[in-house]
């Protein structure tokens, strides 16, 4: 039996080309915004909030892990279910909370494409944001997406200098160690703020909708569409794989932007080029060029999942055809809702906000609206008559609990906070 074309078993040789959805949508977590958030983080306290990320997997991985489990069970996507089984405001509401935080992380993604590319070609910034947005668009609409992502993913392998920085820069691996095991914060709103925007970038609210619906279309492209529990544990194989390679890659990105950044007493991250310092100690006079590869890269690979996102929820809330792999005029309305989204991204570009600070505000955004998301795919998972026997386990209603309450609990605390 086989579900996802690329996903049969999780044990055996080969396993790395049989990841499907949960691997893409690791790889899309690591977009500009996380970029940005997690240097900003590593610059700005140190390895004192490693924990925040470390602290995230799992719930990160149930999160994701539910959302993957109800499009298998029910063979609709999130918005789809939401819709049968709760009323209509909470569809509405979960729709509008997407769409908005997705449209911030469309516009800061454009804007760093803009800023990166501004560290090689000095053009003006507006024109670098309606070259990549083009682009973008073009490749979303006339090109299938899982083709350019297959080329798309090299680029994000550029990533991996973050990695490598750590193994060729001084490093205090005792202080990374207690930071990573170690929950502490200062009692404050800069520091309650970072940890809001950790979370809102490796817990974002595109990624359920998105999840969700590459499941659907995985099982749109087989006869049988009976889940079984080898497709439930590959899944699960596919999702933590995901979800372990943003962590680590989020984590090497903190305690490289720590040993490099704030070692030397860059705190605060205004610039593309001071971002792009970090990877100094490896790619010396071609620092600007890597940091250009991975930004270009992960930005062109998450801003469709960006817009093909609020595209599903809003096709599955109105009735509409919906597909990256169908052609613009076999889903009109869906197709007309990712041009939407790009443009007002790139509208947004007009307000003047630093690019590299977007993104930090982008990841914001996604902590803040995460929450309620969060909520009713907890309950929608927990429903027996919904999934059968296929219902969360008791560990899934755990994690998925304890990772909504904290990100309710942050942006308290940041009220409360000095």
């Amino acid at each position: 039996m086989k579900h996802h074309p690329r996903r049969e078993r999780v044990r055996g040789k080969g396993y790395f080309s049989r990841l499907g959805p949960g691997i893409v949508t690791g790889a899309a977590d690591d977009d500009p915004s996380g970029i940005a958030t997690y240097s900003q983080v590593g610059a700005a306290t140190g390895y004192r909030l490693l924990w925040g990320v470390v602290f995230l997997l799992p719930l990160a991985f149930a999160v994701q892990e539910a959302c993957a489990r109800l499009a298998i069970a029910t063979g609709k996507g999130l918005a789809g279910i939401i819709k049968e089984r709760l009323p209509r405001p909470v569809l509405y509401i979960c729709v509008i909370l997407v769409a908005i935080a997705n449209t911030v992380n469309i516009a800061a993604d454009l804007g760093s494409i803009a800023a990166s590319i501004n560290l090689l070609v000095p053009i003006p910034h507006m024109v670098g944001v309606i070259g990549a947005a083009l682009v973008i668009a073009l490749l979303e609409i006339f090109i299938p997406y899982h083709r350019y992502a297959k080329f798309l993913r090299w680029l994000c392998l550029s990533l991996v200098a973050y990695v490598a920085v750590m193994f060729v820069v001084n490093v205090n691996w005792g202080q990374v160690a207690q930071g990573a095991l170690v929950p502490h914060f200062d009692w404050g709103k800069a520091d309650i703020a970072l940890l809001i925007a950790i979370a809102g970038t490796t817990i974002s609210p595109y990624l359920f909708f998105w999840q969700a619906a590459e499941e659907v279309e995985g099982l749109e492209a087989t006869e049988d569409k009976t889940p079984s529990r080898a497709h439930i544990r590959a899944m699960r194989g596919d999702v933590g794989a995901g979800m372990f390679t943003t962590v680590f890659v989020a984590s090497s990105i903190m305690i490289t932007a720590a040993a490099t950044l704030n070692a030397h007493g860059i705190t605060d991250i205004q610039t593309a080029e001071q971002a792009a310092a970090a990877l100094t100690p490896i790619a010396g006079q071609y620092a600007s060029l890597l940091f250009l590869i991975g930004i270009v890269g992960t930005g062109l690979l998450s801003v469709p999942v960006l817009a093909g996102a609020t595209s599903y929820a809003m096709a599955e809330t109105f009735g509409w055809r919906e597909s990256l792999e169908k052609k613009p005029l076999q889903a009109k309305a869906f197709y007309a809702i990712i041009l939407g989204s790009i443009l007002i991204g790139l509208v947004l570009n007009l307000v003047g906000i630093n690019p590299i600070q977007f993104l930090v505000l982008a990841a914001i955004t996604n902590g803040l609206t995460a929450p309620f998301l969060m909520a009713v795919i907890w309950w929608l998972a927990k429903d027996s008559k919904l999934l059968g026997k296929w219902v969360s386990p008791w560990w899934s209603k755990l994690l998925l609990g304890i990772a909504t309450l904290a990100m309710t609990l942050l942006p308290i605390l940041w009220l409360l906070a000095p």
